[in-house]
This record gives C-alpha cells, structure tokens and sequence, in this order.
C-alpha cells in the first residue's frame, strides 16, 4: 500500500455493510503534480489506495489484499471534484466493493479480495 494522503472527507453515511464518504478532491492535492501536467488527473492508484484505506479501517481489516478481482476505470478524475466513495462488505467472503461516483458518472469501481488470516472482521 502507497502511503497516500486522503482527501477531505465532507460527509459520511454509514449503513450495517455499506458506507459512503463524500470527498472533496482539491486541485493542490500532491497527486495532481506532473500527471498530467496538460490537464491534471487524479492517478487510478491513488484513488484504490484511498478505497482499500478506508474500507479496511471502517470494516476492521488490516489493509491485506489478497487480490484485486475486478478494476475499472470509467472517467477521470479531475481537480475540484466532489466525489462519493461507497464501498460494501461481504463479511462471509473477506471482500470490499467499491464505486467512486457523482450522481449518474461513474469515476471508478472494483472488488477487492482480503486476506482473511490477517485478522478478525467485524460484522
């Protein structure tokens, strides 16, 4: 895992095996520095590290991915976006799945396998 700062977190909603943040994606975040330099754009990396992170705190993993069963990369992401990351836990298969989304535009979504002996998970 990348040590990546996170973006400003403007709201959380919380379900039993779901939660949403909204993001706020500031152009003078770091990651926007050099890629691209024609027209900055938030790194598909920096935006899976921030998934696993996040999801892994709220879901009580340790940040121990097994695998990454599915990626896509619909839109990009640019400077001064507001964002929603929802990510979903499946407590019986170790697996998050997140959707970075606004509306109807979809940004970026994926499954993430964990691994289960790294830990206990809650729910």
């Amino acid at each position: 895992m990348i040590k990546s700062t996170l973006a400003a977190i403007i709201s959380t909603q919380a379900e039993t095996d779901s939660i949403c943040w909204r993001l706020n994606i500031a152009a003078e975040l770091e990651y926007f520095n050099g890629h691209f330099p024609e027209q900055p754009v938030l790194p598909g990396v920096t935006q899976l590290d921030w998934a696993i992170k996040l999801g892994c705190q709220h879901f009580g993993y340790d940040c121990s991915v097994a695998v990454l069963e599915v990626l896509k990369f619909q839109q990009l992401m640019l400077p001064d976006t507001q964002v929603d990351l929802t990510i979903s836990h499946n407590a019986t298969k170790a697996k998050l799945i997140f959707a970075y989304s606004d509306g109807e535009k979809r940004f970026a979504s994926g499954r993430i396998a964990l691994t289960r002996a790294a830990n206990e998970v809650k729910g």
